[in-house]
């Protein structure tokens, strides 16, 4: 064993070590119980960064600690290769995205592998591979004869600068997250997945998901948004047509005033057509495509509107009530249509208030009579009904089911459940992503592309057009072809590209068997392995990918491919991995390496005057408060690396980066370096101690004693809690312990107590820094791989102390403490405690009415 910790060397020695034994590939074997752990794959986008590397630190010591355990561990690792990112990043590389891909995958592979995650390489994919989306193409075509695929005109976000459609969680402040440029709604036909049709499963079962967070959970019922209330038709005067409207406040169709349909509504246009509002309508509705048209950004604007010339009745007064089309109004809820009730809706009633439009209370407040034109906001509590005709004094709790019942008595509506959950809508306008297998036909129309025909491959020998634009619909080799139904050779195919969402809600699925060429998968190792025992990644994927990972599996179930519903029994959601940020008011903000100082004094190195700290905030290349991994695994080592982010922070909370931890989690690897160095020699040929402790003396009982409560509670924060940072902690402790120990003085019983020592600081910490554990596992004479070592295990024996504290009260008063043995009866420590000088002094002679033993802790005396 060298006598200095040498981390390149070491780290290079195990990483070849490992690749040439496989030790880390795995096969299914009925007769041993799985794990399956897995950390969502990450985009290539050529390094990876400390987010990354925490992620895969968190999952890589729960697979090794699970190895250790006695299961078989899947632990794999793919590459979520389309998308808008590559092609981004190609552009302003000036290169192409299959080519900026694929190098990108070599370069964090090999940055991955040095990190000594244990993943199995065999089983590695990458989506943008034939090979792999030839099956979710195959999927999409069984989904499409079951019609749960669809194509319609829908407005969609689109983004003019990427030339692509948009989720509603990509539109940030009105812009698109990748390039910052506005994005406006834009109407297209576009392919969609049925989700909806799954809505009350998915709801339903958001309840039986205990492993994961209940944040996560409530984050994907609210997404769903169930809600109870009814579809109410109001017609349109004078043209006979009706709007529905979905509303949960039935009770208020009385005060109902006017309608606000939203900008996108098809019914917005026809209305104003002819009209004295046309031209203001049609402006309004462009001003509008160029907000961002999400409920959450609808906070953000003021409330405005445009009357569309037209009329309605209100079914339950039949008085005429106007329409408007407003921006508050939106079409991802209900029927894109708003009953605006402005007594009893903030909403409404900011907006009435604006276009001087009726209010009319409905629903009596306890405390007071409401009056319209006293009122300065909604009342939205309960009460009794009011101008209401018949349901007139009736709590309106109650007429909440009667004026259903009267609506649909006289054919005004009905009861319904609505969901906020739309159809997931798969069509982008780009290049780099899974190609549509559907095929346009002049004469038959929409034909599927037969199942012989697949993979539908993406000509990666194409190249993007200006402005990054997909060069598919005027590649005449890729769209030209022949329609399979009629023989037609003017035919066309489909070129958007699906979603990237849709290749990674079924990945997981695809590492059980990444080399089946029969279908998405092999269905007896997807017995096996699935569901996923342990899934980890980003709050942020909270919602979309989740909740379509889930939709698949069950479209999956129902094709009768897999048997459960849910693909991930486990979830945690790990923290961000934070940094300050330092800001010079010349230069902008500054990274570490572009200013000078320590503390709270910091100087540019441009212009030397004095910079701001600022907030701790999230590592991002615009803040340039990064730490490039590289240069720590160049410094530190893969390990330490690994420590620090282990021990900084629980997993599930945020870490802040402070170079001082990592130092500290370096000083601590050579601190154990130095105490095996130390005994080294000692402990050659010695049996490591594992009987009682009876034989053993002080100090070498209490070390062999914090040993077996080192393993307890490094398993218990592990096993439980995936705590690291507490587990590492313990192990911290133990090492302090046996560094007071003298191997000079000790004897042969004492250098087998300190090799049990040893050998269990290694194993306890070989799930976090394996490159190091491997080494001095090995040192201390073990030939097999520290992976293939069994978890230590730990006496309940040894863990029970020789004595404890117990405390003295006399009328719940602390009054004394006594050390006692641990094993002392009731009656003896009763006995002890009235005895016992300070407790006599205070009961002063009283007679004693009676005495409160609490095992081991305490005992009161009442006088």
């Amino acid at each position: 064993m060298e006598v200095t910790y040498n981390h390149q060397k070491i780290e290079k020695k195990w990483h070849t070590r490992w690749s040439e034994s496989g030790v880390f590939n795995v096969t299914e074997n009925p007769d041993q119980e799985k794990y399956y752990v897995l950390e969502m794959f990450p985009y290539p986008s050529g390094k990876i960064h400390m987010g990354h590397v925490r992620n895969y630190a968190i999952g890589d010591v729960i697979a090794r600690y699970k190895r250790m355990r006695g299961l078989n561990v899947l632990h794999p690792m793919g590459w979520d290769a389309f998308g808008m990112p590559a092609e981004n990043a190609a552009i302003a590389n000036d290169s192409h995205p299959a080519r900026w891909t694929y190098d990108n995958i070599d370069a964090m592979r090999a940055q991955l592998k040095r990190l000594g995650l244990s993943y199995d390489w065999n089983r590695e994919i990458a989506t943008c591979r034939p090979e792999y989306y030839q099956w979710e193409q195959w999927l999409f075509l069984k989904m499409y004869e079951k019609g749960m695929t669809y194509r319609k005109e829908s407005f969609v976000n689109w983004c003019e600068s990427c030339q692509t459609v948009l989720a509603n969680e990509q539109v940030e402040a009105g812009a698109c997250w990748r390039c910052n440029q506005p994005v406006r709604q834009k109407k297209l036909s576009q392919w969609f997945f049925r989700i909806t049709d799954y809505a009350e499963d998915l709801l339903i079962h958001c309840d039986r998901l205990p492993g994961w967070p209940e944040e996560v959970v409530t984050m994907q019922k609210n997404w769903i948004g169930k809600s109870h209330g009814a579809e109410i038709r109001f017609p349109v005067d004078g043209q006979g047509i009706t709007i529905p409207v979905f509303t949960t406040r039935q009770d208020t169709i009385f005060g109902a005033t006017f309608m606000c349909l939203a900008p996108e509504h098809p019914l917005v246009s026809q209305l104003a057509q002819g009209t004295e509002q046309q031209q203001a309508v049609a402006d309004f509705i462009e001003r509008i495509s160029l907000q961002e048209r999400t409920s959450r950004a609808m906070d953000q604007y003021e409330k405005e509107g445009v009357f569309t010339g037209a009329w309605c009745l209100n079914p339950a007064t039949r008085k005429k009530i106007p329409i408007f089309t407003a921006n508050f109004a939106l079409m991802e809820y209900g029927t894109g249509a708003v009953m605006a009730v402005p007594a009893h809706d903030q909403r409404d009633f900011e907006f009435a208030r604006k276009y001087d439009l009726d209010i009319v209370v409905v629903v009596n407040s306890p405390d007071e009579d409401l009056s319209p034109d006293k009122m300065e906001a909604a009342y939205t509590g309960e009460g009794l009904m009011v101008n209401s005709g018949q349901f007139d004094g009736m709590p309106n709790t109650r007429a909440m089911d009667e004026i259903a019942a009267y609506l649909e008595s006289h054919g005004h509506g009905q009861r319904t459940v609505n969901y906020r959950l739309r159809d997931w809508g798969i069509s982008r306008q780009r290049y780099w992503g899974t190609p549509i297998p559907i095929i346009h036909c002049p004469s038959c129309g929409v034909k599927p592309v037969p199942y012989d025909d697949l993979p539908v491959r993406l000509p990666e020998e194409a190249s993007l057009l200006s402005g990054g634009r997909s060069p598919l619909p005027e590649l005449e080799s890729f769209y030209k072809t022949t329609c399979p139904a009629c023989g037609n050779t003017d035919a066309h195919r489909e070129t958007d590209t699906m979603d990237t969402f849709v290749e990674s809600s079924w990945y997981f699925e695809r590492y059980c068997s990444p080399r089946h060429d029969g279908g998405m998968f092999r269905k007896d190792a997807v017995d096996y392995w699935m569901p996923v025992d342990q899934y980890i990644g980003g709050v942020e994927h909270a919602i979309l990918h989740l909740l379509y990972s889930r939709y698949f599996t069950r479209v999956l179930k129902d094709e009768g491919l897999v048997g459960y519903r849910e693909p991930f029994t486990r979830l945690l959601t790990q923290g961000m991995v934070c940094k300050e940020t330092v800001r010079c008011e010349e230069h902008g903000w500054l990274g570490p390496d572009e200013s000078d100082g320590d503390g709270e004094e910091r100087r540019c190195k441009k212009c030397h005057s004095l910079a701001v700290i600022g907030r701790v905030e999230k590592m991002s290349k615009s803040k340039k408060n990064v730490v490039d991994p590289e240069d720590l695994l160049a410094r530190y080592g893969a390990d330490t690396t690994r420590l620090f982010c282990l021990f900084a922070a629980p997993p599930e909370r945020s870490l802040e980066w402070r170079e001082e931890g990592v130092e500290g989690s370096y000083r601590f690897l050579n601190r154990v370096w130095r105490l095996v160095r130390m005994w080294f020699d000692r402990v050659q040929g010695i049996v490591a101690y594992n009987s009682g402790p009876e034989n053993l003396g002080d100090p070498t009982k209490a070390l062999y004693r914090k040993t077996h409560q080192t393993i307890e509670k490094v398993t218990r924060d592990i096993e439980n809690r995936f705590h690291f940072n507490t587990a590492i902690s313990a192990v911290m402790e133990l090492v302090n312990i046996a560094h007071g120990i003298d191997p000079v003085q000790a004897d042969d019983l004492d250098a087998a107590v300190m090799r049990r020592t040893l050998e269990s600081i290694v194993l306890l910490l070989s799930p976090m820094v394996p490159h190091f554990s491997e080494e001095i596992w090995e040192a201390l004479g073990n030939e097999e791989s520290i992976l293939l070592a069994p978890w230590p295990s730990y006496r309940e024996d040894v863990l029970v102390k020789d004595q404890v504290t117990v405390v003295l009260q006399v009328n719940g008063k602390l009054r004394s403490r006594l050390a006692v043995p641990a094993d002392i009866s009731d009656s003896r420590l009763e006995e002890m405690a009235l005895t016992d000088e300070r407790v006599l002094k205070f009961i002063d002679g009283k007679p004693v009415r009676k005495t409160i033993v609490v095992k081991k802790k305490l005992v009161n005396v009442v006088v």
